[in-house]
C-alpha cells in the first residue's frame, strides 16, 4: 500500500501545485492589464461641428469625395488618430440645431446615428442659432441672418470642467478658431500636466493657433490631409442597432 500512498500524495501535491500556478499567473495577467489601462492617456476630443461641417462643404465644390463624409462615424474617425497607450475616451461635438427644418431634420439623423453606435463615448454640447438684423450697405433695408451663438464658450467652459474634474489626460480641440486660444492658456497655466493638441477641420487654419502651438511645442494636425481615414470612418447608408435605425439623408447621397 505505501507505493500507492506515495503516489497518490505526490498526485495531489502536483495537482494543487498546478492549480497554485493557474491562479497566480491569471492573477498576474489580471492586474498588469488592471495597471496598463489605469496608466493609459484618456483622450477627449471636442469638434467645432460648424467648422467641420462647412470646412466639408468648401472642399466638396472641387472634389465630390468630401461629400461622402457628411455621414460620418466621428468616433471611428478620431480612433485612427490614437497612439498604442492611449484610449479615446469621448467625442464632445458642438452645434446648433439649424432654423430651417430641412437642415435640423440631416443634422439630428448624423448626430442620432453616432450616439447609437459609440453610446456615451459621442456627446452632443448644443448651442443655439439666434436671427440676426442687419442693414444692406447698399439700399439700407434691413433684413436677418442666422447666426450660431455659445459654441465657442461651450467649448472652453467643459475643456476647463474636465481639466478641474481631471476628467482627461490630453485634449484635443477640432477647431480653427483663435478665440480659443485664452481657454488654452489657462490650461496650460492652470493644469500644466494636461496635453494639448489642435486638429484643423477640414479646409480651415489659424496662423494664431499655429504660433500658440508652436510656442507650447505642440502638435498640429490638418485633417484634410488624412483623407484615407476619413474614408475608413463613413457609416453605412442605414445605420441600425437595438431595433433603432437612421438612414443618411437622401441630400447627403453621392451618387
Amino acid at each position: 500500500m505505501l507505493p500507492h500512498l506515495i503516489l497518490f500524495e505526490w498526485a495531489s501535491l502536483t495537482s494543487w501545485g498546478f492549480f497554485i500556478s493557474l491562479i497566480f499567473v491569471l492573477f498576474s495577467f489580471v492586474l498588469s492589464l488592471f495597471f496598463e489601462f489605469f496608466t493609459m492617456e484618456r483622450v477627449n476630443f471636442y469638434v467645432d461641428g460648424f467648422n467641420f461641417y462647412y470646412g466639408l462643404r468648401r472642399l466638396k465644390a472641387t472634389d465630390s469625395d468630401w461629400q461622402k463624409f457628411y455621414w460620418l462615424d466621428f468616433v471611428k474617425l478620431f480612433q485612427h488618430f490614437i497612439g498604442e497607450n492611449q484610449f479615446l475616451q469621448k467625442v464632445c461635438y458642438f452645434t446648433a440645431p439649424p432654423l430651417k427644418i430641412g437642415k435640423s431634420n440631416r443634422q439630428s439623423l448624423l448626430l442620432k446615428a453616432n450616439i447609437l453606435l459609440n453610446g456615451n463615448r459621442f456627446e452632443v454640447i448644443k448651442g443655439q442659432f439666434y436671427e440676426k438684423e442687419l442693414i444692406c450697405p447698399v439700399c439700407k433695408s434691413t433684413y436677418t441672418k442666422p447666426e450660431e451663438k455659445r459654441t465657442d464658450v461651450n467649448i472652453s467652459v467643459r475643456m476647463m470642467e474636465d481639466c478641474s474634474l481631471n476628467n482627461v489626460d490630453t485634449l484635443v480641440l477640432v477647431c480653427a478658431d483663435s478665440d480659443l486660444i485664452p481657454p488654452l492658456l489657462s490650461i496650460k497655466k492652470y493644469h500644466p500636466e494636461k496635453k494639448i493638441r489642435v486638429y484643423f477641420p477640414p479646409d480651415n487654419f489659424s496662423g494664431a493657433l499655429m504660433d500658440f502651438m508652436r510656442a507650447c511645442k505642440g502638435n498640429v494636425v490638418r485633417l484634410e490631409n488624412n483623407k484615407v481615414k476619413f474614408f475608413n470612418s463613413i457609416m453605412p447608408d442605414i445605420v441600425a442597432k437595438d431595433g433603432k435605425k437612421y438612414p443618411i439623408p437622401t441630400k447627403w447621397k453621392v451618387a
